[in-house]
């Protein structure tokens, strides 16, 4: 029996590094693993523990055939290892950080794909993206108004492969959600 493609998304600062983190020995208790992105970033840049590569070292992979995802985005290259297809294979459940903006071409290799939305409250992010100090204060209202077009646009769809998580309160509490929509009781919203 295959095992699930778990594509966790959501808006930068809505928390995704910080859920997986909170998650991971839970999850790894129920067989599922959690994949260590590869992004052209030092390893050392604050957020998730990706493996760092150069541009060119991402380019050799990826020509390769060493992702069995890969996207662009925010100025980075981004690939998820092949070896999710062995994993998957032998039956166990694997959870991606994903990018929404390549949600279409995932869902085009891997048909049965199973999406976590991960909202925040829009005043929440707003304080997450300003105390990050990434961007200014008119990059950050961009991002809000793109973050809040592409989630209703997904939610219009009426997905029934898509399980919406809100971590606007306690972590914990997220956690609890997550484990919940992957379990497959109806208690996420």
């Amino acid at each position: 029996m295959a095992g699930r493609l778990i594509y966790l998304i959501g808006p930068s600062g809505s928390g995704k590094d910080s859920l997986l983190d909170a998650a991971r020995a839970r999850l790894a208790e129920r067989g599922c693993r959690i994949v260590r992105r590869v992004i052209t970033r030092s390893a050392e840049a604050v957020g998730e523990a990706a493996q760092g590569v150069s541009l060119d070292e991402f380019a050799t992979l990826e020509a390769q055939g060493g992702f069995a995802l890969s996207w662009r985005a925010n100025g980075l290259a981004y690939g998820i290892p092949r070896d999710i297809d062995d994993w998957l294979a032998a039956g166990q459940d694997v959870l991606v950080n994903g990018s929404r903006g390549h949600l279409a071409q995932t869902r085009l290799r891997y048909p049965d794909v199973f999406v976590l939305l991960l909202t925040v409250d829009q005043a929440a992010l707003h304080q997450r993206l300003l105390a990050r100090g990434r961007e200014s204060v008119i990059e950050i209202a961009e991002r809000l108004a793109r973050n809040a077009r592409f989630s209703e646009r997904l939610l219009a769809e009426h997905d029934p492969a898509l399980s919406v998580i809100d971590n606007s309160g306690r972590l914990e509490h997220t956690v609890e959600q997550m484990l919940a929509c992957i379990d497959g009781q109806p208690v996420c919203a």
